[in-house]
């Protein structure tokens, strides 16, 4: 009976605020302008005849028991060559890939700055962790140099700043230059997110940091396979101590069961395909620059990437602006609050290589 009422309580307060979460189905005629499938590899099935058939279908354990094999750690090494790194280490999802690093690499002692706009992974791997951490304004070097000056004296070298190189929730990117200007001022370790750079960032969708040329500057970047990569898991890269560090003291590695053979097999085969989407990229890009010229009605934040931003205020204006959208066969999701802060309650725009002129257009006209 206690369960009950503390399950009812939190749902009401939930109700209450019009912010209730439920699930939806996919899969539906709408037009995509809501999925991280950016390149289209899932909608076009590009990885298909490109995964062995006999790759094995489960797993047998963990990897430091039965579940390692040689395709996961080829495929490790596949992926620590294309972003320039000594090492990779696979991990079950980009959520695991972040609680796992942050909640092991800093120790209590040290002291973690990150973006307040950071994804919940991070936030969450972050609070499992013995360091002490602020976060700092967003994308604001002022906030974060003035947070550094305070604390650099007493911490020494075990100083984090972590942050995304495209915000998930904005679509804008990192001040990479000056984030790393500060790290080595400082004597910080960077930790950068490249979840929705991965694939559709840089000339071979690299990721920014390698679009930058800025990768030796990184203590450890971590990719995300779930996003324009079209697969599932994710890595994390830096050097082979980091890697033997993970595999010894990250617990989201070591107690749950590998990714199986077919999973690693559909990421070498994505590593093998998104690099060469050249003109999937052009035409994104495109598209983005056309929504940004629009005139729109809703406040937009400026973005030069897939993830674009329209801002209405309010749960209960925003679920329904969405759903005057949907009833256009524009399938377009709402996030409310408590995602986002209040008052910043968003549309959050998906584009996609495979949307065309004439559904953008359409979708301008809505918002019109």
């Amino acid at each position: 009976m206690y369960d009950d009422l503390l399950l009812d309580k939190k749902l009401k307060e939930r109700i209450d605020n019009n912010a209730l979460r439920t699930l939806r189905l996919t899969g539906n005629n709408c037009v995509d302008f809501c999925s991280n499938d950016y390149l289209g590899i899932v909608r076009n099935q590009l990885l298909k005849n490109k995964i062995p058939f006999h790759s094995k279908i489960g797993s047998t354990g963990s990897r430091l028991l039965a579940g390692n094999y040689e395709l996961i750690e080829k495929t490790e090494k596949q992926i620590a060559a294309f972003h320039k790194a000594e090492a990779a280490l696979i991990f079950n999802s980009g959520y695991d890939a972040n609680i796992g690093l942050l909640s092991c690499v800093p120790q209590k002692g040290s002291i973690i700055f990150y973006d307040q706009l950071c994804h919940a992974s991070i936030r969450d791997g972050i609070r499992l962790s013995f360091a002490q951490s602020f976060s700092y304004i967003h994308n604001d070097i002022g906030d974060l140099e003035k947070k550094l000056q305070s604390v650099s004296l007493n911490f020494g070298s075990n100083i984090f700043i972590v942050t995304e190189s495209v915000f998930s929730m904005d679509g804008d990117f990192c001040l990479l230059q000056e984030t790393i200007r500060l790290a080595k001022k400082y004597n910080a370790h960077l930790i950068i997110d490249e979840a929705h750079a991965t694939g559709v960032i840089g000339e071979k969708g690299e990721g920014f940091v390698q679009k930058e040329n800025l990768q030796e500057d990184i203590f450890c970047r971590i990719y995300t396979f779930g996003k324009a990569c079209g697969v599932h898991g994710a890595a994390v890269i830096g050097s082979e101590k980091l890697r033997s560090y993970l595999i010894n003291f990250a617990r989201s590695f070591i107690y749950t069961t590998a990714l199986p053979e077919h999973s690693v097999a559909a990421i070498s085969a994505s590593y093998q395909t998104f690099p060469f989407l050249f003109n999937e990229r052009k035409h994104l890009h495109e598209l983005i620059q056309y929504f940004q010229k629009a005139t729109i009605k809703f406040e937009r934040l400026v973005s030069k990437t897939p993830i674009q931003i329209v801002i209405v205020p309010g749960n209960e204006n925003v679920k329904e602006v969405a759903a005057k959208l949907q009833n256009a066969n524009l399938d377009v999701r709402p996030i409310i609050y408590p995602t986002v802060p209040s008052g910043k309650e968003r549309l959050r725009i998906v584009l996609h290589s495979f949307n065309t002129v004439q559904e953008v257009e359409l979708l301008i006209k809505h918002l019109q």
